[in-house]
């Protein structure tokens, strides 16, 4: 839009000889009205359309570099990729980009963790990708997590970011530690119970780990052990009131454990640290020691401890024969910084193979 000066009905000179402060008015009119007529005539500022072109270009560069075939992809899925591209070529790392991308799995990962990635794309194609960053970003780093020198080196998944301790206070878990705590009595007299029928693996017994470490399971790998669920209903139903009790994935048990005296497991780590084991002591002789990321425990009849066993830990018992068995009923819990979304995903993930 242009202006002009012939459209304004200006009066006669006469009359802008009046008072000063009348002519200082209509001199900032003028100057106003010529304001006006510069802005008019100005050319509209290309600055934002050359911003977004010069993203455009780059974006295009990048898309030159890792070139799509065409009948094999659509325009939004290489555009995903390229995108993906330019972020890892500045250095940054973003959880969204999992989610915006389709990005070839890494080569050299094993054949278990690709596994787990066809298990977790179908997932999104049957639910979404949204929270899914750090579950993505896990597998495709499962390979150098492994390779790495750590004291916390979980051996087949690890959640990137997730807060953790060798042992967690009482109030992560507080309801459940509760409710474990409550039952102390019951799950003790019905361990007594099936521990007296003696311990062989015709009744539900396994063998574990070293010498002189053996399970009763309720719930072994996320399938529930019927039979040795009928033998302790009551320990069975204080699981099922347990509100992040993990019991739909493979990363998820609970049972009756013992330790010999002198047995030792030494050196090992758990497989994930999206889990905390729950110990809620049962039999406690005074030379039981639990190591776990460099810091001593001592478990504490009808008590329990969080533990995260993807830490490096150690567990002995140093008493005498007439000390008996170390026992402790263990369950695993969700870790508090676990979202919702997934823990759903890796209940699909990891489910049970029956």
């Amino acid at each position: 839009m242009s202006w002009s000066l012939d459209l304004v009905p200006l009066p006669p000179c006469s009359v802008l000889g009046g008072p000063p402060f009348s002519g200082l008015l209509w001199t900032v009119l003028l100057l106003f009205l010529w304001y006006c007529y510069r802005v008019g005539s100005d050319p509209p500022s290309h600055s934002g359309m050359l911003k977004s072109s010069s993203g455009r270009s780059s974006f295009s560069r990048s898309s030159s570099r890792s070139p799509v075939d065409p009948g094999l992809s659509s325009p939004k899925s290489s555009a995903a990729i390229s995108l993906e591209a330019v972020e890892e070529e500045e250095g940054t790392e973003s959880y969204l980009t999992p989610v915006l991308s389709h990005s070839p799995f890494p080569t050299d990962a094993a054949a278990g963790s690709r596994k787990l990635y066809r298990a977790l794309q179908e997932y999104a194609k049957r639910y979404s990708w949204a929270g899914m960053g750090r579950i993505h970003k896990g597998l495709r780093n499962q390979a150098r997590i492994n390779d790495r020198p750590s004291i916390q080196k979980p051996h087949l998944f690890y959640l990137p970011d997730v807060p953790s301790i060798p042992f967690f206070p009482r109030d992560a878990h507080r309801h459940d530690i509760e409710v474990l705590e409550a039952s102390y009595p019951i799950i003790l007299a019905e361990f007594q119970a099936v521990y007296q029928k003696g311990i062989d693996t015709k009744l539900g017994w396994s063998y574990q780990g070293p010498k002189g470490q053996t399970v009763f399971p309720l719930y072994n790998a996320g399938v529930c052990v019927a039979s040795n669920c009928r033998a302790c209903p009551c320990s069975y139903r204080t699981l099922l009131s347990l509100r992040t009790f993990i019991s739909s994935n493979s990363l998820g048990s609970a049972g009756f454990w013992l330790l010999g005296p002198g047995a030792t497991l030494a050196g090992t780590y758990g497989p994930t640290n999206t889990r905390l084991r729950c110990h809620l002591g049962l039999q406690t002789p005074a030379q039981c020691e639990l190591v776990v990321g460099g810091e001593p425990q001592c478990w504490s009849e009808g008590h329990c401890l969080l533990v995260d066993d993807s830490f490096l830990h150690t567990i002995s018992h140093n008493g005498a024969a007439e000390d008996g068995p170390r026992v402790i009923f263990s369950v695993d819990l969700w870790h508090p910084n676990v979202a919702a979304a997934e823990r759903q995903a890796l209940d699909y993930i990891f489910a049970p193979e029956q």
